[in-house]
């Protein structure tokens, strides 16, 4: 178990200082006091970690994009003020607020106490710290520019924050939408409806075969409704594991790009993030091999990651990167012809920049134009459906109301 000690020791000059180590025995820490050439003088235990509920993995909260985001803003003001980097790391550890965060953050300063170098400690939470931020500070801890790095990672993860806030805006009102017409279509099916079903019987009349299907799945819902339930459940795990593996994520992802409603709005989505991510990396020396499968990991799209992998292939042949972005088949035409003039002019990242910062506003109106489709998509099922069962249900009191008539 990882522990806090304040210490006392005599450093080169003989004086007596103090200083704070994490790690997990006093063994542990008079090798690091001795391996500086001090003396310890004592050790004392300030903090031991309990096992409270929120430190247990299961209820700490995943870090979000934000997160990361604002990590990277105070991690380069305190950089750039002159603060060291152990004591900018042992001030987040003990400021973040996301639990999980601030664990690794602290782990992280261990193992700068240690010797490691930031990125180094980063890839070891590699599930909290994108690909893309360890590229990054490993590049500006080459270049001694680490501080400017996570300033414009800073800025890069506030723009993805921007669009996912922007994507899980849009999508809110058809998932709201979605579970109300399904909770309404199984509460009349299982209390609305067989409130009728004791009249039509009482009457001897000859249901139509609208009302008598919609008897029979009500009736299938209400007996073996565990049945529906497993098959749920059932549904949900399979699309959550095809949405983990490879195949699946291609699958679904060739599946959306066809879909006229959603193919404009989600190929811009990938532009945006694919060009803002490259300008980035190839402005901080980072090779185009390497900036162009990093960028195309950070779309989430796995065409767009295939036919990067191709175009990577092609560019070691000297193929200009703008005739292999056209091969990808996502890209809209102006970013092909901007990268096209980016390479002319040699201003490609500049290009990729602005390139990104027009397809973020675009995507505004791209996200509206999908809602204003598919709002009366949505209602005009929901109205098929929730008619089709009101109708059902009124045919067999019509033919109650003539024999009655007769």
């Amino acid at each position: 178990m990882v522990q806090v000690y304040r210490c006392k020791e005599i450093d080169l000059r003989g004086r007596v200082v103090e200083t704070v180590y994490r790690g997990e025995s006093k063994n542990e820490i008079v090798g690091l006091i001795r391996s500086k050439g001090h003396r310890p003088v004592s050790i004392n235990v300030e903090i031991e970690k309990g096992q409270d509920i929120s430190q247990i993995e299961l209820f700490q909260k995943r870090v979000k994009v934000n997160d990361i985001a604002i990590f990277c803003k105070q991690m380069h003001t305190m950089l750039n003020a002159g603060m060291p980097l152990l004591t900018s790391l042992d001030v987040l550890g003990a400021q973040t607020e996301n639990v999980r965060l601030a664990k690794a953050i602290k782990q992280m300063a261990t193992q700068v106490q240690k010797g490691d170098v930031l990125s180094v400690a980063m890839n070891q939470h590699h599930k909290i710290f994108p690909e893309l931020l360890v590229s990054m500070v490993e590049a500006g801890e080459l270049t001694g520019n680490l501080d400017n790095v996570l300033l414009k990672m800073s800025e890069h993860y506030t723009k993805e924050n921007k669009i996912n806030s922007k994507v899980k805006s849009a999508m809110m009102y058809p998932m709201i939408l979605s579970i109300l017409v399904v909770v309404v279509v199984v509460f009349m099916l299982t209390f609305v409806l067989p409130t009728f079903v004791g009249m039509f019987e009482s009457q001897n009349v000859q249901l139509p075969l609208p009302t008598r299907i919609l008897l029979g799945i009500s009736g299938a819902l209400r007996t073996y409704w565990y049945l529906f339930a497993g098959g749920l459940a059932i549904l949900i795990v399979t699309f959550n594991r095809l949405g983990k593996s490879t195949e699946g994520r291609r699958f679904m992802d060739r599946v959306k790009l066809r879909i006229p409603v959603l193919k404009t709005s989600i190929a811009k989505i990938a532009t945006s993030r694919f060009t803002r991510t490259l300008s980035t990396l190839l402005a901080s020396g980072i090779p185009i091999i390497q900036a162009l499968e990093t960028s195309a990991q950070v779309t989430g799209n796995q065409v767009v990651i295939d036919g990067i992998a191709i175009v990577s292939e092609d560019i070691k042949k000297g193929i200009v990167l703008s005739t292999l972005l056209k091969k990808v088949g996502v890209f809209p035409p102006m970013v092909i012809s901007m990268v096209s003039i980016g390479e002319e002019s040699g201003a490609l990242e500049e290009m990729l920049g602005k390139t990104a910062d027009y397809y973020d506003e675009e995507l505004d109106a791209a996200i509206a134009r999908m809602i204003g489709v598919l709002e009366p998509m949505m209602i005009v099922v929901m109205a098929l459906i929730i008619g089709f069962i009101v109708i059902s249900m009124i045919l067999p009191l019509f033919d109650m109301y003539s024999s009655i008539q007769m």
